[in-house]
């Protein structure tokens, strides 16, 4: 059996549809809402990597019990990373929704064209900027950690309020370090 008798129509129309919906999901919409090239590059890369796994995976007797195995190895990729925020897991979570709505054999390709879109999609609608206008959201890193502010959420929020010249609606605490002093926060504020 040769390469080019694997390499199907069917399995390029697939990957073209996939990579065509993520470019516009990650790439189009996340990356250029929020330039966070690492995530955009991530979710790209997992993206392909599902698509390339979901493949063969496709092409092989393979249990439903296995694959409820294999999400809940990639779950233990959280345990082990930096804290994401909310919307970065939604992005990369609809990268490899993508992935899998694409590699699934046995679906017509038109309706794998549309379901792929409707999550690209939904996602425009959902994250649209004009939709959530009223807050934006900033990471900063704190090189002296103030005790008392970290204990007194009004206080903090005034504190960072002040040293940003915004109002801050809310902010979440991404990690402490008290070996440096530093603490990384997720700032949500109206201009």
């Amino acid at each position: 059996m040769t390469m080019l008798s694997v390499i199907r129509p069917e399995l390029v129309v697939r990957f073209a549809i996939d990579v065509l919906a993520m470019a516009i999901l990650v790439f189009g919409l996340y990356y250029r809402r929020y330039r966070d090239k690492e995530l955009t590059a991530a979710a790209a890369l997992f993206n392909i990597f599902a698509f390339g796994v979901l493949t063969i995976l496709g092409a092989v007797e393979f249990s439903v019990a296995a694959g409820f195995g294999l999400f809940a190895i990639l779950a233990l990729f959280t345990l082990r990373s930096e804290p994401i925020t909310k919307i970065e897991i939604a992005y990369f979570f609809g990268a490899i929704a993508l992935a899998v709505i694409s590699a699934v054999k046995g679906t017509d390709l038109a309706f794998v064209a549309i379901v792929a879109g409707l999550v690209v999609v939904g996602a425009w609608l959902v994250d649209h900027p004009k939709i959530l206008a009223s807050v934006d959201g900033i990471r900063i890193t704190l090189d002296k950690i103030d005790h008392g502010a970290l204990s007194d959420p009004v206080r903090m929020k005034a504190e960072l309020s002040k040293r940003l010249g915004v109002s801050v609606m809310s902010y979440q605490i991404t990690a402490l370090d008290y070996v440096s002093d530093m603490a990384r926060i997720n700032v949500f504020y109206r201009k």
